[in-house]
């Protein structure tokens, strides 16, 4: 009973941080303020997390295993190599729409002056979604017989690109300006270029 409690409690401080994250945006949070949010003293959050770089990860976890799970699933439902890349695309701008605290963390604004290995965690993230990117476009070869003109290494990072673009601009814009807004158009233009 006491370990399904402290999951719940460990669900509701990140829940709190990814809302204080989303609603006091260019705001560093404190310990303080999160524990106030979540109902608890600053002693209880520090049962649950050793400390608050461990809170974040707890986030950056949460968005790995929510983006590298759905898109294990698209690839495991989907055969077709444009079907897949434009399904990878949109489930991470439309997870970005959904999640604008999660974006302050994907970008780095929310971790500054926190530690290091947080930025590079994130980075190792981006690397992961990138290889899915390359991998799937690999294996149009293998799959439909066709190859691309471009180098699939870098036509990955040009995609993975311009779903970080979008996120910055979300963040920058006050959580304003959605990611997934005018992705169809640009998926079209994108489209005519990579899949002739």
């Amino acid at each position: 009973m006491s370990t399904v409690r402290s999951n719940n409690r460990k669900d509701e401080i990140l829940q709190a941080l990814a809302a204080m994250l989303e609603n006091h945006p260019g705001q560093r949070i404190t310990t303080a303020a999160l524990a106030a949010a979540v109902g608890v003293s600053e002693a209880a959050l520090y049962r649950h997390f050793p400390s608050k770089a461990r809170m974040f990860e707890g986030l950056i976890e949460f968005i790995e295993a929510t983006l590298l799970g759905t898109i294990s699933k698209i690839l495991q439902e989907h055969k077709q190599t444009e079907q897949r890349v434009e399904l990878i695309l949109q489930m991470l701008l439309v997870f970005a729409d959904r999640n604008p605290g999660m974006c302050r963390i994907l970008t780095g604004d929310a971790l500054q002056g926190e530690q290091e290995r947080l930025r590079e965690r994130v980075a190792l993230l981006f690397d992961k979604l990138e290889l899915q990117l390359r991998q799937c476009l690999r294996e149009r070869k293998l799959r439909e017989g066709k190859g691309f003109v471009q180098d699939e290494g870098e036509l990955a990072n040009l995609l993975l690109a311009l779903c970080e673009g979008k996120i910055h601009q979300f963040v920058r814009s006050g959580f304003s300006r959605l990611p997934s807004q005018h992705f169809a158009v640009q998926w079209a233009l994108l489209r005519q270029s990579m899949f002739q």
